[in-house]
């Protein structure tokens, strides 16, 4: 059995360094799978794979940011280790899976403050199901509401800034916002990059949803039954089309399809029947073993959190292997840090809407009325996006447009068409709206994903293991490496 130590390293000969970050719970070997797809498209005398193994198993629960320090001095121990082999790295690529997407952000920001940057080219981001977003869903419901409560309190302080109740430092701030403040270190390192990718399961992520991992605002995929969706071509069945990924099916196909369902649901009948016995075994079966994992689950939850904080404070002392002093530096650009102020509302419940109200006609007066209303604001009710965005995503189209060709121009007109975005807008929190502008302005190549074969969509995507129900990962990470992955 093959592990992502068989595939790390490189010869001296190979100047381009990849980095590939893992997530929450994780280890290296969640992405052997990736760094093989890797190595073979490019060998060891090409490209130099360093998969971060210092935030391994618990030591994810410690946060983005003690995770992205330790991410970077990983690549600065194994940048001298290259240096001493004979070695000399001039280009740089990220990998980040999952809460891996987050701290790969972190540590190119600290990576930019620290002036690492201006020594590489910087080639390549891509993101495979990372909640850019956060995970604070904006589905109304007792069970969402007790997910966010919840969850942000069980994960130790990963968790408090993947629901966004966090204040990080001294900016009132959650993390997520500041990582996607366009003034901060994180957002200037991270529009270096020649090409940004990402990856985002249409369905079945329970971890990551999609509305975080595709920076967007809408879910088009709530109901695949509803829609027809176009594959690119050669990666047929899992790979949507990013400049045509959904079309509604026509009123011919929709009656066609509704005789048909009649038929089947008459010849289902009996076997409907024996799955709802068998799920009435299963609910039995569950009153017996939920409430003994339940106690299980917050008994760990609380070693983890003390064991995490304990290790937290190890770090900020300096002790845990890592001179801090060395990582905190200004997390602003200093021409403009004056005008950086005000603070973000620390927002640690659930939203009560899951889409905004149609009669909103400003994105504050939305948020608040979404609390008492029903969901839905449509396109032609959206406020125009101000004009610092929009031009922010002309300047990044007239510089990647260069880089990327015709390609590369028409994605960046997807992102404009979806800022008016024909279905309904999720009641997201302010700061997510914030991040959604400020991320999109660095033109984006989104792949939406449909994994059919399994329901932990959020495993199979990278392959977590090699086995065939996760096996329409394999089409993802061959799409990454053939067509996006720039050498």
């Amino acid at each position: 059995m093959t592990t992502a130590a068989d595939y790390s390293g490189g010869t001296a000969e190979a100047d381009h360094l990849c980095v590939l970050v893992h997530g929450l719970w994780g280890n290296p070997n969640h992405l052997t799978y990736v760094a093989k797809t890797l190595r073979e498209k490019h060998p060891r005398d090409k490209v130099h794979i360093l998969v971060a193994k210092r935030n391994s198993g618990s030591f994810t629960y410690d946060g983005i940011e003690l995770g992205g320090e330790r991410v970077c001095r990983e690549i600065e121990e194994e940048l001298q280790l290259i240096e001493r082999a004979g070695g000399k790295i001039k280009k740089l690529s990220f990998v980040g899976y999952s809460l891996g997407g987050l701290v790969a952000r972190y540590a190119i920001g600290l990576l930019f403050a620290r002036g690492l940057l201006d020594k590489f080219e910087c080639m390549n981001f891509t993101a495979f199901a990372s909640p850019f977003l956060g995970v604070h869903t904006p589905r109304r419901g007792f069970g969402n509401r007790l997910f966010n409560v919840l969850g942000a309190r069980t994960l130790a302080m990963s968790g408090r800034q993947l629901f966004g109740i966090d204040t990080f430092r001294d900016t009132g701030k959650p993390l997520l916002a500041v990582l996607a403040d366009p003034t901060s270190i994180f957002m200037s390192g991270l529009a270096l990059f020649r090409r940004h990718t990402l990856y985002a399961n249409a369905t079945n992520d329970r971890s990551a949803p999609y509305f975080t991992t595709m920076i967007a605002k809408t879910d088009p995929y709530t109901d695949m039954s509803k829609i027809r969706v176009n594959f690119v071509s050669g990666y047929e069945n899992v790979v949507l089309d990013p400049l045509d990924p959904v079309a509604l099916p026509s009123s011919e196909e929709e009656d066609g399809e509704s005789g048909g369902q009649s038929k089947k649901k008459k010849a289902s009948l009996a076997a409907r029947l024996r799955e709802r016995l068998e799920q009435l075994g299963i609910v039995l079966a569950l009153g017996v073993f939920v409430p003994i994992f339940l106690v299980a689950f917050f008994t760990n939850s609380g070693y983890q959190t003390l064991s995490s904080a304990r290790r937290i404070r190890l770090h900020e002392q300096g002790r845990a292997g890592i001179n801090t002093e060395t990582y905190r530096v200004d997390l602003w650009m200093k021409e403009i840090r004056s005008a950086v102020e005000g603070a973000y509302e620390n927002l640690n419940s659930a939203q009560g809407q899951e889409y905004l109200r149609a009669s909103s006609s400003s994105p504050s007066s939305s948020s608040s009325s979404s609390e008492n209303g029903d969901a839905v604001l449509s396109s032609d009710e959206l406020p125009p996006p101000p004009p610092s965005s929009s031009q922010s995503a002309t300047k990044a189209e007239s510089e990647d447009g260069k880089q990327r060709g015709a390609a590369g121009r028409d994605i960046l007109a997807l992102e404009r068409r979806q800022s008016l975005p024909t279905q309904p807008t999720l009641a997201l929190a302010p700061y997510q709206f914030e991040a959604i502008k400020a991320l999109d302005a660095l033109g984006w190549r989104k792949y939406p994903v449909w994994v059919h074969k399994h329901r932990q969509s959020h495993a199979a995507i990278i392959v977590r293991k090699d086995k065939d129900s996760w096996s329409e990962g394999k089409i993802v990470l061959r799409h990454w490496v053939d067509e996006e992955f720039l050498l």
